[in-house]
């Protein structure tokens, strides 16, 4: 069976919050009404540590369902639901340190979150799937 390698897996993931960062920061801002800083700053910390978690989640994924299964939209689906699930619980406490907020209403941030990084998450991956076929030529009868 053949998985992903480091180097993949850290491309993978590192595209994955350069592109989340760059949307989502300037967006919580002007809808939270919080300096871009303070946003920026968050956007950072829970990319950073998002980073961690995908590797080690889809790491997971992986060796469940291997990269030369089919990934359907179904099976995308579960993933994004996995993944962000997972990450709520982790957001949750730096994102009500950091911004100095309640677990209230850091809890709807990170539902806020969700409700982004579900689609961009199934998309993404999506998109990485199909770039990935290009990229990775296939190899017959590995031993």
């Amino acid at each position: 069976m053949r998985t992903r390698s480091l180097k993949e897996r850290f491309c993978h993931a590192a595209g994955f919050e350069f592109l989340a960062i760059i949307t989502v920061a300037p967006l919580a801002a002007w809808v939270m009404e919080k300096p871009l800083f303070h946003m920026g700053a968050l956007a950072i910390m829970l990319s950073t540590v998002a980073m961690l978690w995908n590797m080690i989640y889809n790491s997971g994924f992986d060796r469940i369902w291997p990269p030369q299964v089919k990934r359907t939209f179904a099976l995308r689906a579960l993933h994004a639901l996995g993944f962000e699930g997972g990450f709520i619980l982790i957001g949750l406490p730096i994102a009500a340190w950091m911004l100095n907020i309640s677990l209230l209403d850091a809890f709807l941030l990170e539902v806020a979150f969700f409700l982004f990084f579900l689609p961009y998450t199934m998309a993404y991956n999506w998109a990485w799937d199909k770039l990935r076929q290009r990229w990775v030529k296939p190899r017959a009868c590995e031993a």
